[in-house]
Formats: C-alpha cells, structure tokens, sequence
C-alpha cells in the first residue's frame, strides 16, 4: 500500500515539475524586472536627459551682477570694447505711442458696395410695386362702387403687412396717391413720383460713392488724415478726412439733394428709401493698420548712441542709478551677443554639471538613507517619474518662451512623495528641482529661496493628513503664502516697486492651484505601482466600510475588540515614530477571518455556551488558526492593499495555541494530537514595526478583557509579562522594534488598558480582593 502511495506521489511530482519551473520561471522575470539594477541606471539617465534638454539653449546673458538703488560693490569697471547703449524700455514704449498715434488708420474700397446698394433698391422697388397695385385696385373698385371693393380692401391691407417696407404714413399716402393718380389718369409711369425719386436717389448715392463714405464715424478718430487702400487696383492713397464722409454726412449730402429736387412730401419719401439702401464703401481694416504699426516697430531703432572702449561705465561705491542701470545692461547685452561657440557651449556643459551633481546627490540620499527605494526599481521609477512631471512642465514652458518660473508647480512632485513615501524625501526633492529649474531660468537665486521655503512647508502640511480639507485648502494656501512672503522680503530688500510683484502674483496663484492635481495623480499612481497611501488608509479607515459592517453585524464582539486593538496600536505606533495610521487600518480588519465561523470565538459567546466543549482539541486548534487564512482570502476578494493583508498573516506570528494544546496534552495517549506544530500558527512573523505592535496589541487587549477586577498592578504586569512572552519565543525576532521601542509600548498600553479600566481600580483601603482566573486568560482570542 506505502509503495503505491510513493508511486502515485511521485508520478503526481512528474507531472507537476513543467507547471513548477514555468511559475518558477515567470518569478524570476518579475524579480528581474523589479530589481535589476540596469533598468535604475536607464531611469536615473532618462531624468538627468529631461533636466539637461530643459537647460536653456539661446546665447548667455553675461556680465556683472548688482542692484539698482545700491552702491556698485565691484571694482571700477571701464568698457573692454565699444558697445551701442541700449534704449530703456520706457524709451521704446514711449515711440511705440507716437508712432501708434501718428500713423493714419487703413480703410479698404469695397467694389460691392455699389452692387449691392444697387440691388437692395430694385428688391426695395420690386417689393414696393404689389401694394401700390393692390391699392389702385381698391380705390377703383370704391370709384366704380363694385361688390368686390370690399375684398380689394382687404388684399390691400394684407401686401401692405406683408411687404415688409417700413416707411413713415406720410410717405406711404405720397407714394399711394401718386401712383393711383397716374394709372386713374394714365399718364406716362414716369410722371409716378416713385420713378422720378429712384432716378434722383441712384444719382446722390453714385455721387455719395465716388466721394466716399467711411464706417467710422469722424469724431472718433485721432488723426485728420486717413490711408485708403484699392487692393483691385493695386493703389494707395492719403486722404484728409474733409475729403470724404462719414455716414452721418453722406446723409446731410443726400438730404440737401433731394429737398432741392423735390417738394417736402416727396423729398421725405426718397429720404427714407435712401437711409433703407446706404451703406458705406471705405471699410476699416484693424489688419492691415496694425500690420502697418507693427512694421513701424520693428524699424525702430533700439540704440540711442554708444560707449567708447577704454570710458568708464561705473565706479567702486557709486550708486547704481537708473542710467547706470541701463549702461550696465547694455553691456550684458552687447557681451553675450560677443560670446563664440566655445563659451555657450562652455557656459552649458557647467550647467550640465550642476544637472548631474543635483541628480547624483539625491540619488546618494536614496541610496545611503531610503534603501528600500533605490532596491526596488518601480519605487525608483515612481521618484523619478514625479518629478519628470515637474521638469517636462519646465520644458514645455521653455519651448513656449515662457520666461516666469513661478507658473511652475514645483511644489507638486516633493508633495506627492511625501505622501506616498515620507517628509524627507519630499525635501530633498524640492531642494534637486529648485536648483533644476533655477537653472533652467537664469541661476534665479530668490526663486530657489522662495521655491525651497515653500514646498518645506508644503510638505511639513501633508506629514499626517488627517481628512481631504487639510489637503485642498492647507497646502495650496500655505505654498501660497510663504511664496509671496518670500518675494515681497526681496522685493523690499531690492527696494523693487510692486509691478514686478504684482505680476509674479498671478503666477504663484496657478501654479499654488495646481497642486490640487495632486489627489487625482496618487490616486493613479496607486492604481500602476501598486502602492498604499494616507488616502486609502483613511477611506478604508472609516467604520462604514462594507467588510468593517459586515463584521460589526456577524461578529460584534470581535469587532469590538479590534477597535481596542487600533486604539492600542495606533497610540504605541505614534509613541514610537511608527506609521499609526496604518496600525490602526490594519488594527481594523486583523480579525475579519472570524467572522466565517464567529460563535467559535470567545468574545462572540453570549450565551455563555463554548463551541469548543463538542470538540477535539486539534480541531478546535485548526478552527482557531484557520481565521487568518479566511481573513487573507477575504481581504484579497475585498481587494484591501497587501500592507493590510500582511496585518492579517502576521497578527499571531508562529505562536503556539496554548489553550488547546495544554487541553491535548492533558486528554489521552494519541501522540498525534499532541504535536506542537498542530497547535501552531502558520506565521509568517512580523516583519514591521506596526505589524509588531499589532501581534502585542491583540494579546495583550485579548488577556486584559479576560482579567477579573484588573488594577494597575495586575495590568502592570500583564504587559510587562506578555511582551517578555512574545519576545522570548521569537515572534518580534523579524521586525525591528528595539528594547527602547518595547519599553515605550509598554507604558504606552499600560497607560490607556489603566485608563479603560479605570472604575475597576482597586484603592488601597480596599480589604479584599479579587483572584485573576487564568483559564480564561489562555484562551484565544
């Protein structure tokens, strides 16, 4: 029988071996990809390459540097060659306004316009003649008294409201009576006053054209001197304004033509239908005369003179005047346009230095401090990839010209690595792209001061994130703030009026609003690398959580002992420096696994009946150890983040059931059931500090709840004794907690177990008291 089981564990091995090496295989492309250090050269090269193309590529600014209002610190300074001075930008803007009002405004000829008043006369025309006809009908039907006067009254009424003609009353009776006098008495329709005034108006408005009318009205123009420009027939010419019209005069024109022409009834008629069909031929183009002030611009000069070699341009203790200002700058000018190949490419290859020194340095700080990430090539990547964002916004701004630094968020990268790693992280990040960028952007001293400060503070603002307010409003305003703070000390340092910081202003409050990004990036990046932050732990934190409900519903015993756990774990977490959010989250569902069979577990007895008292020993003991295993699985359908499943492994650690076991050994002679692997853990140990304290918190919440009128002293030393316990049989052997580290978690859950049991405290006029049961203290929990 023994040989055949081999046999079939062996072909069961065989068969098995391709599935292993193919797991086995894939583990290892997982490992390589995750630590290979090649992949950590390529990203670390990457970032260096972004910071370099960064760096800006037109001809260096050079010359001396100082302040204007302050004394010249240098030594006297003379020209080393002849330089042109340099209008101030004053100057320039100064001509600019001449030259913008002294250029005449460019009117276009537009070709149509006598087409098209030509037109809407004959539609204007056309229209007119069914209600004149419509009206003659009627008033012969009325001379002849014939049945069908009535219905020509009405058609008549209906083409006068819909001709759409909209002339005063007056004018309509002219135009009615004229033409019903001409076809009563049928004359020539030339004799119609309507023909003799369309004649009249084509006139006046072909004389009206050839003069000229503008669309602009003539009081709203500065000069008396306009350009009109044919573009058909390739010719331009200046007019004086006198020489043509605005739409008001053409108007008085026509109005003094037709009242000499015609008597008033009648010039009021062809006065009307010409304000219906008038419509100027001299467009202004805004184009074509800004083009014409612009090419003005360019012509004009930006030198006023020049600075002889050998002549002095400043002494040692002088004052930096605005005229020394301009000289000095003009000399900065004149050198960099001076400087050959070699020197720019000198001056970028020192750039390119600084960029390498900067990148190298806070790789030595991960590298010396923060192991973890430079060993673990997604952390590398997600360090460098958020602050590539920041650098590739410099870029994009560079190849914009976008010459103001502030609009940059930098303080977003050192934010979001505090938050997903720790603070000095975030620092060192902000201090690497505060010196990138300061480059990018001149070597801007007070930019690297102001950017410093600011993402510090930023970054001291989201060290403990309790709730998403702190974050949307806290850290913008506090980047904010100590940003325009900064400014304004240099500003009142360099005694600069308040355009420059007015203007910067602006800058500072989008790039401070941008930060507000940061949420939706992390929330991303944990999506990618796998990783857990402050803002999942505090989602899943809350005690509305479906798998924390479901546990208060099936297990509410154990759920109330998890919430002492994460009150235990979070304060001793806190006490030691520890991550105690975290503690507290993991607190939270250690023991979610009980809730597939909860009456098995002593705090959810309420009725005073042991599940236990029916069975066996070891299989209680696998009931008991199997709650982990139910809890993993659970947390893993549940989708909790792996930090929190190794809460959930490692809260017991490989610790021996000591209840049960010491029940076996006590029943009979079944030497199987009295195997102390049976009645063991299955681990793995903890490997944190928190996951530490959680496997101290759960024991030592679990023993106290079990004590009977506990007092100081018998609380005292429970813990002591535990803790002793648990570090004696090697279950804190893997995770980092020092002896100094224990001494405070033990006076740290001495002081809040005191605090719970407080009304149980026994005083010393106490007479009696009570004994601690043991048995029920060596039952899990």
């Amino acid at each position: 029988m023994r040989v055949l089981e081999k046999i079939g564990l062996a072909q069961k091995k065989k068969e098995a071996a391709p599935l292993i090496g193919e797991k086995l295989k894939k583990e290892q492309e997982a490992y390589s990809i995750k630590f290979n250090p090649w992949i950590r050269i390529l990203i670390l090269l990457g970032f260096t390459i972004l910071a370099v193309l960064a760096l800006p590529r037109t001809t260096p600014k050079t010359g001396p540097n100082f302040v204007e209002g302050q004394p010249w610190r240098g030594d006297d300074l003379t020209a080393p060659f002849t330089f042109a001075l340099n209008k101030s930008p004053e100057e320039i803007e100064q001509e600019q306004q001449t030259i913008r009002s002294q250029t005449p405004p460019i009117f276009l000829v537009d070709q149509s316009t006598a087409i098209s008043i030509q037109t809407k006369i004959d539609s204007l025309y056309r229209d007119l003649q069914p209600v004149l006809q419509s009206y003659h009908d009627w008033q012969r039907s009325k001379r002849e008294q014939v049945t069908s006067a009535e219905f020509d009254s009405i058609r008549f009424a209906q083409t006068y409201s819909t001709s759409g003609i909209n002339l005063t009353q007056p004018s309509w009776t002219r135009l009615l009576t004229s033409y019903d006098d001409i076809q009563r008495l049928e004359l020539p329709s030339g004799q119609f006053i309507g023909a003799s005034v369309k004649r009249e108006l084509e006139d006046v408005v072909d004389d009206v054209l050839t003069q000229g009318v503008i669309d602009r009205n003539k009081a709203m123009l500065e000069l008396n001197e306009i350009t009109v420009r044919n573009e058909l027939a390739s010719t331009e010419q200046s007019y004086n304004l006198s020489r043509v019209r605005d739409l008001r005069e053409a108007s008085e024109f026509a109005q003094f033509r037709l009242n000499r022409e015609f008597d008033n009834a009648a010039s009021q008629v062809a006065i009307e239908l010409y304000n219906k069909v008038i419509q100027p031929n001299y467009l202004y183009s805004e184009t074509a005369s800004e083009s014409r002030i612009q090419n003005a611009f360019s012509e004009i000069s930006q030198n006023k003179g020049a600075i002889a070699q050998g002549q002095m341009i400043i002494r040692q203790g002088d004052l930096v005047t605005p005229d020394k200002v301009l000289v000095l700058e003009s000399y900065a000018r004149s050198r960099a346009q001076q400087a050959s190949d070699l020197e720019i490419w000198l001056r970028f290859l020192g750039s390119t230095i600084v960029v390498v020194i900067s990148v190298f340095v806070l790789y030595m700080y991960l590298y010396l401090y923060r192991r973890k990430i430079t060993t673990h090539n997604g952390l590398f990547f997600l360090v460098y990839l958020t602050m590539a964002l920041v650098m590739g916004a410099s870029l994009v701004l560079t190849q914009f010209e976008i010459t103001n630094s502030y609009l940059i968020p930098v303080a977003l990268a050192p934010i979001i690595l505090t938050i997903i790693f720790d603070s000095r992280v975030g620092l060192f990040a902000s201090f690497t792209l505060s010196t990138l960028i300061a480059l990018t952007y001149g070597n801007d001293f007070e930019y690297v001061v102001a950017s410093i400060s600011a993402c510090s503070l930023g970054v001291f603002s989201v060290r403990d994130i309790k709730n998403r307010a702190q974050f949307f409003f806290t850290t913008p305003g506090v980047v904010f703030i100590t940003t325009i703070l900064v400014m304004g000390a240099f500003s009142l340092a360099k005694l600069e009026g308040w355009d420059a910081f007015l203007n910067n202003l602006l800058y500072v409050a989008i790039s401070s609003l941008i930060i507000l990004f940061t949420y939706p990036i992390i929330l991303l990046f944990e999506k990618l690398f796998g990783i857990t932050t402050d803002f999942t732990l505090l989602e899943l934190g809350d005690t509305n959580q479906p798998l924390l409900k479901e546990l208060m519903n099936k297990a509410p015993g154990t759920f109330h002992h998890s919430l002492q756990v994460a009150n235990l774990s979070e304060a001793a977490a806190s006490a030691i420096g520890g991550n105690s959010l975290l503690c507290r989250v993991g607190a939270l569902y250690h023991d979610i696994g009980k809730m597939v069979k909860p009456g098995y577990f002593v705090e959810n007895q309420v009725s005073g009946e042991n599940e236990h008292d029916k069975l066996k020993p070891q299989m209680s003991a696998m009931i008991i150890k199997a709650h982990v295993s139910e809890g993993v699985k659970m947390a893993e359908e549940h989708k909790l983040p792996n930090v929190l499943i190794q809460f959930i492994r490692t809260h017991h650690g490989n610790s021996l059931i000591k209840y049960f076991y010491d029940k076996a050994q006590a029943g009979g002679n079944d030497k199987e059931a009295t195997v102390e692997d049976t009645f063991r853990y299955e681990g793995p140990l903890p490997s944190t500090k928190e996951t530490g304290i959680l496997l101290l918190a759960d024991g030592i919440e679990a023993a106290s709840r079990a004590m009977k009128n506990p007092t100081y002293s018998k609380l005292e030393n429970l813990v002591s004794r535990m803790i002793d316990e648990r570090v004696a049989e090697g279950q804190l052997s893997h995770c980092p907690l020092t002896f100094r580290d224990l001494q405070v978690i033990k006076e740290t859950f001495l002081n809040i177990l005191v605090g719970i049991y407080h009304s149980r405290v026994e005083y010393p006029e106490d007479k009696t008291e009570t004994e601690e049961t043991s048995t029920t203290e060596q039952q899990p929990a």
